[in-house]
């Protein structure tokens, strides 16, 4: 690491020895985020620092000759602040304090100048000697008739969507040197051993006009301009952006200049004749004091959410939501769309992820708390891994592996849009073994039953291999193994509801209807409720009823299958399996590991059943026993054997 700091101490040697005769005439930079999200810049040494919303501007004025060691500004992400300045950043944070006195911790980009050098002359560049975090441009203002200017810094590429598994880090990537501390990686002119790996050279393509260890020569990356010239710079800059600088400077600064030398803001004079009047302040106190309390309250519900999620138990992963922007390439490729919200294709690292993006309007706090710690903390081949989540301000997101062949209703139902052709017959009897494999192992073998309460083929994903794995838990309830039932409202998808759900009093045998239901839609090729079909064939649990009590379930095979066709018998004995799973009565109903057994061939399905599958009118739906009411998922109820 000597190299290292000879090589710093280079890069800094034409911005430390160029100060030395000074005039008084400041600069002026504006600082403009056009990032999507939030953004905390900071500058040293004087200690100024903000919070700087998507689209907002903040004006610093620099007075030449501030200090003597180089001046410093970068965006800092994943922030969160108190009242009194106090609190932390993922990226270039200094002490968790708003106003930095102190250089912040990487990874970050770093915008880097001196005013009022040798000759009268400026100097400035983009630094990831740090690594980097946000996209950015140092650009000088241009002036008509003024003197000219170097063109000034770019890196508007954003590395971290490109950033090795080696040097990634929350919300940032790191430099390679600074993470593996040798000197190949740190390749300046004074490196012993100057030998440009794949690391290093990422960001010297991705960002030329700034410097890193990576370059070879540590003053190509300084840029020049008289003293006097007014800077900008732009967070998250267009790459095809047609606004001239010019035109980003002059656009209106949503704040008040700041200068650094006081970190003070500079009254207007409007602004000091309204203060004279008793009237006005008294006004501005009320107005400031109602803001406070709603923002107070604002930030301990904040506060007491982030607690929430913090005191879940062995749960998955956390990522920051700028995190998962840059794995989905800004939520780019979207693979569907439900009830709560969309998943999107992305990638971390190496492996292939399914993100799914939860609308405000749709999964709850409580749902999104279940399905975290539910699929969180249970493993098993048949259900569906969550990678992580993340839960920040508004923003709830679930990480989960991706399945390439996507949800089961996309193969199974006969439609025009749908060019794959029917599944073999053996392809769809794995997919009902794995089924119910799955949720035997939520019903008996975890430490606390957990009932899914919303299985349907969209809630079904599929492998390259057509494997199979429940998804989808935001809806599952918890029952202890002393209960025999819990009280809760109604939820799940409508065509796929046991008949129990109009009393409220639901059990684990909710599933196995629904179960049922699905192994009829699977053999069948159609939806249980489809509505672009006749009054008689509309409703196929209803068909059933008539085809078994007239001998002619062969009618309900899938027609567009020659394979399903030849293997009638077998298709016939599994929706006898289905119908002893549709008993209205559900204790008549098999549990989901004698399911099992019957596909397996280890056990006979119950022949002595009830062949009315649809309620009518008031029925036993079987419902004794101790009552528990439900309550929100703990990590250690639901973890049992994996």
């Amino acid at each position: 690491m000597a190299a290292v700091r000879r090589s710093w101490a280079l890069h800094l040697l034409p911005l430390l020895l160029l100060r030395l005769c000074a005039t008084s005439k400041a600069a002026t930079i504006n600082i403009t985020n056009l990032c999507s999200y939030t953004i905390w810049p900071a500058a040293v040494p004087i200690g100024g620092g903000m919070q700087l919303d998507s689209g907002k501007s903040w004006t610093l004025e620099v007075p030449v000759g501030a200090t003597s060691s180089g001046q410093r500004i970068w965006p800092r992400t994943g922030c969160s602040f108190d009242g009194k300045g106090k609190g932390s950043c993922q990226t270039g944070d200094c002490g968790g304090l708003l106003a930095c006195k102190n250089y912040g911790k990487p990874p970050n980009t770093i915008a880097e100048f001196t005013t009022g050098q040798f000759n009268g002359t400026d100097s400035f560049n983009i630094s990831l000697i740090d690594g980097f975090n946000v996209p950015m441009d140092f650009l000088p203002v241009p002036t008509q008739g003024g003197p000219r200017c170097s063109k000034g810094a770019h890196c508007t590429a954003n590395i971290t969507s490109q950033c090795p598994n080696q040097l990634q880090a929350p919300g940032g990537c790191n430099n390679p040197c600074t993470v593996f501390k040798q000197d190949r990686y740190c390749c300046t002119s004074n490196s012993s051993s100057c030998e440009p790996t794949t690391y290093s050279l990422l960001f010297v393509r991705m960002c030329p006009d700034a410097y890193s260890y990576s370059r070879d020569d540590s003053t190509s990356t300084v840029f020049t301009c008289p003293t006097g010239t007014n800077y900008q710079v732009v967070f998250c800059p267009s790459i095809d952006a047609t606004t001239s600088p010019l035109d980003v400077f002059k656009k209106p600064s949503q704040d008040p200049p700041v200068h650094m030398s006081t970190y003070t803001t500079t009254p207007s004079p409007a602004l000091m004749i309204l203060i004279a009047g008793f009237g006005f302040i008294f006004i501005v106190a009320i107005i400031f004091f109602i803001i406070r309390m709603r923002r107070t309250r604002r930030c301990q519900a904040m506060e007491d959410e982030e607690e929430d999620f913090r005191n879940l138990q062995g749960t998955p992963m956390r990522f920051t939501f700028q995190q998962l922007e840059v794995a989905t390439e800004r939520f780019r490729d979207k693979l569907g769309e439900g009830g709560f919200g969309s998943v999107f294709k992305g990638q971390l690292g190496e492996e292939i992820i399914a993100v799914k993006r939860l609308d405000r309007a749709g999964q709850g706090k409580r749902e999104f708390l279940a399905e975290v710690q539910t699929i969180g903390s249970i493993h098993h081949i048949n259900l569906v891994r969550l990678i992580g989540f993340c839960a920040e301000k508004s923003h709830r997101l679930l990480v989960y592996e991706y399945m390439p062949k996507g949800s089961l209703d996309k193969w199974i139902y006969c439609r025009h849009e749908n060019s794959a052709p029917p599944m073999e017959w053996k392809v769809r009897c794995k997919i009902i073994t794995n089924i119910a494999k799955g949720l035997s192992y939520l019903h008996e073998e975890c430490m606390k039953r957990i009932a899914h309460l919303d299985v349907k083929p969209q809630n079904i994903l599929l492998d390259e291999n057509f494997g199979t794995k429940l998804s989808d838990f935001g809806l599952c309830k918890l029952i202890d193994r002393d209960m025999s039932q819990v009280v809760t409202r109604m939820r799940g998808t409508p065509g796929y509801l046991a008949p129990e759900w109009l009393t409220l009093h639901i059990t684990e045998k909710a599933d196995v209807y629904s179960f049922g239901i699905v192994v009829m839609e699977i053999v069948s090729g159609r939806k249980n409720l489809d509505t672009s079909r006749s009054d008689e064939s509309l409703h196929l649990i209803t068909m059933l009823e008539k085809k078994v009590k007239s001998d002619q379930l062969v009618d309900l095979i899938e027609k567009n299958s020659t394979d399903m066709q030849a293997h009638e018998q077998d298709v016939i004995q599994m929706m006898k399996l289905a119908m002893w799973c549709l008993q209205i009565d559900c204790k008549r109903r098999p549990k989901m590991s004698e399911v099992v057994k019957v596909l397996e061939g280890t056990m006979d399905a119950e022949s002595n059943i009830d062949h009315n599958f649809v309620v009518t009118n008031e029925a036993n739906f079987g419902i004794v026993g101790r009552v528990n009411f439900s309550a929100p998922p703990v990590a250690s109820d639901v973890s049992g054997p994996r």
